[in-house]
């Protein structure tokens, strides 16, 4: 590097001095001013550089040039003397020139850097990714954008070979080609779809490179994906809806038609032009729109009964909103043809009459009852499905006793054989050991030819339940007992004995320790029955459960009356709660059934109004009033008032039990039933 004095530590100097230092170009070795105090010799000494006031001390150093700054002509007349061809003078003028042209290289420079930066930002900050190549294939543009499309680092692709980094760039063949390539689809290899252009770039009609501009169209790509799985959903829902046999019609926020489908049109008799974009009352012939009243509410409503279309089409209306985001968008309604629900309620009740007939039909799923005193009995019921005991049912009548013999053989082995049910006290005792062990042909007159088989022949395998198992006849208890002890039967005029096996599952509302004390029930015949007894509490016992008996009571009679009540007031369960329920469970669906009986078609809750008088229901039911004199009854018609009232008035004393009733009678138990059939007297009226 050249050495250099500076002669002079003025402004100009000074200046100079700074300037060339900071460019590094010349080394500064020296500088002299007369005035030890310039400018120029205080920043000189402080940068270490020789000073002095004499320039002629300073040409010891050997410098290649000295630069006078003085602007003093006699001093660069006395330098350049001085010199003879041994160092270099540069006289203060071309200096200035000097400094000017350094400095303005200087301002270019910077303003050079400075577009650099502007363009290095331009490039980085767009969302376009570029990538540009020269004539050697090497990269030498790899923005932000191309480096987070790409996943490759920045400092990893630029001045690396194009085909090295992202060979499936095109680039390569735009240098070969020169020719422009435009909004081209291409995937690269992490997945990532993009649509490119591809530009050749030129100078003096020579490629001397290639540049790639392209957009990631991967969202977008995502967004048409959803945009058309949106729309195969919507014509898929579409298609559900046209194809549901069910009338449906939806509407907007603002209560305008907007859809129906051709179940709708059938049943009101409206086509699409007569409801699309109409408002929502516009079908309604008799009744107040449920598409406004639920848009208003923003609460569905069910069971509405209305009249629609031109033909007064009476139907049943379901109504819910149509609610995203939480913000409402609109309602759906679906309309249910009454002449339709009616004749699929007769066709069920008839399948219900069938099923009746069929074997066991309730699991103990279908035994409500939460409450303490009710899970202690279907724990036992449980406990002796699993294995082959007789199981004594006890309790009132009306308290289920029969679900519970349904449960326990469903539960057990025995589910998929026959389940025979015998009430003992709705068969004459001449009949009813005959029908549990059958005849042989000839046992007596009328007997079938060829015999029958009995109720425990049918049930081998399976189970037979007994019911009201008290009112059975010394002669049949004998017979009873052999098939629990021995497990065989022999039928009626028969002498030959046949194996059974059969679970029997027996139930009586009798107290049957006070029965056998009364030598009116074998003694070892209740032993051999009471291995498992289970006691089902009376409803009284049991309030608790009351809410939920009725909830599951109200589900089966909407289904047998074809009504839509859903819920008890809160007085009206108080009602109810103060009542003792002297019949049970068979009371609460009685009462539940006459209170629906009682309201108008459009009504959901049973209130206090809709109840029969409770009570009066334990009060011992009144004498049969006689006719008057004045109409002049008969001597018969007096005898059969008072016979019919005194057999009432003793089967409620006796809690309806047949056997003690007749005792006090003075009558069999068989007269007893053909009375109460003469009188009109239901066997359940009491319960």
């Amino acid at each position: 590097m050249k050495t250099a004095i500076i002669v002079g530590g003025g402004k100009g100097g000074t200046a100079l001095f700074k300037m060339l230092m900071e460019s590094g170009r010349l080394k500064i070795i020296g500088l002299a001013d007369v005035n030890s105090s310039a400018p120029g010799m205080i920043i000189a000494k402080e940068a270490g550089i020789s000073t002095s006031e004499s320039w002629e001390k300073l040409l010891q150093l050997n410098p290649d040039m000295v630069i006078e700054a003085t602007g003093e002509d006699k001093i660069f007349q006395q330098i350049y003397s001085h010199s003879k061809n041994q160092f270099l003078v540069i006289p203060a003028l071309v200096a200035n020139v000097l400094y000017d042209l350094i400095h303005d290289k200087e301002q270019l420079i910077q303003t050079l850097q400075t577009h650099d930066r502007v363009r290095s930002t331009i490039l980085h900050s767009t969302h376009d990714g570029m990538i540009a190549i020269n004539d050697e294939e090497k990269i030498i543009l790899f923005n932000r954008a191309a480096s987070e499309m790409t996943e490759i680092p920045q400092t990893k692709a630029e001045g690396s070979l194009i085909g090295e980094i992202l060979p499936e760039s095109g680039l390569k063949r735009i240098i070969q080609t020169g020719k422009e390539e435009t909004n081209r689809k291409l995937t690269f290899q992490n997945g990532r779809s993009i649509i490119t252009t591809r530009l050749p770039l030129w100078h003096q009609n020579a490629c001397i490179g290639a540049l790639a501009v392209f957009k990631d169209v991967t969202d977008i790509a995502n967004m048409a994906e959803e945009v058309t799985n949106l729309k195969s959903i919507q014509q898929m829902l579409e298609s559900i809806i046209h194809s549901s046999e069910e009338a449906i019609s939806v509407v907007d926020e603002y209560g305008y038609g907007t859809m129906i489908n051709p179940a709708y049109t059938r049943l009101t008799g409206l086509s699409e032009k007569e409801v699309i974009g109409k408002p929502a009352h516009t079908d309604i012939s008799e009744g107040d729109s449920m598409h406004m009243q639920v848009l208003t509410t923003r609460k569905p409503v069910r069971g509405v009964r209305m009249k629609v279309g031109p033909k007064k089409k009476d139907v049943i209306v379901n109504v819910a909103p149509i609610i995203v985001d939480g913000r409402m968008k609109g309602s759906v309604g679906v309309l249910h043809d009454v002449s339709e629900i009616r004749s699929l309620t007769e066709e069920l009740k008839r399948a219900r009459k069938l099923i009746r007939t069929l074997e066991a039909k309730y699991n103990f799923e279908d035994i409500i009852g939460t409450s303490k005193e009710m899970q202690v009995p279907l724990q036992q019921a449980k406990m002796s499905a699993g294995v082959p005991v007789t199981v004594l049912l006890r309790g009132e009548s009306g308290t289920g006793k029969e679900l519970f013999a349904h449960a326990i053989h469903n539960a057990s082995d025995r589910k998929f054989n026959k389940f025979i049910r015998v009430n003992c006290a709705a068969i004459s005792e001449s009949l009813l050991e005959s029908e549990l062990f059958g005849y042989e042909e000839g046992a007596f007159s009328g007997a079938k030819q060829g015999g029958k088989r009995g109720l425990f022949e049918e049930a081998d395998k399976g189970s037979i339940f007994l019911d009201e198992i008290g009112e059975m006849a010394p002669s049949t208890q004998a017979k009873l007992l052999r098939v629990l002890q021995e497990g065989e039967i022999v039928k009626v005029g028969g002498t030959k004995s046949i194996n059974i096996d059969v679970r029997v599952i027996a139930a009586t509302n009798m107290n049957l320790e006070k029965v056998v004390h009364e030598k009116n029930f074998r003694e070892d015949l209740y032993y051999r029955l009471n291995r498992m007894p289970i006691y089902v509490p009376a409803l009284r016992e049991r309030k608790s459960d009351l809410k939920e008996l009725c909830r599951h009571l109200l589900e089966r009679i909407n289904a047998d009356f074809g009504r839509n009540v859903s819920e008890i007031s809160t007085e009206a369960m108080e009602v109810l709660y103060r009542y003792d329920w002297p019949g049970n469970v068979r009371e609460l669906e009685n009462i539940l059934g006459r209170a629906l009986i009682s309201m108008q078609i459009t009504e959901q809750t049973i209130k206090v109004g809709h109840l029969p008088s409770l009570h009066l229901q334990n009060v011992k039911q009144p004498a049969i009033s006689l006719k008057s004199s004045s109409e002049q009854n008969t001597l018969q018609e007096d005898l059969d008032a008072f016979e019919k009232n005194k057999i009432l008035e003793t089967l409620q004393n006796n809690q309806n039990n047949k056997t003690r009733s007749a005792e006090q009678l003075g009558i069999s138990v068989r007269n007893l039933y053909y009375k109460m059939k003469k009188h009109n007297i239901e066997n359940n009226s009491m319960q």
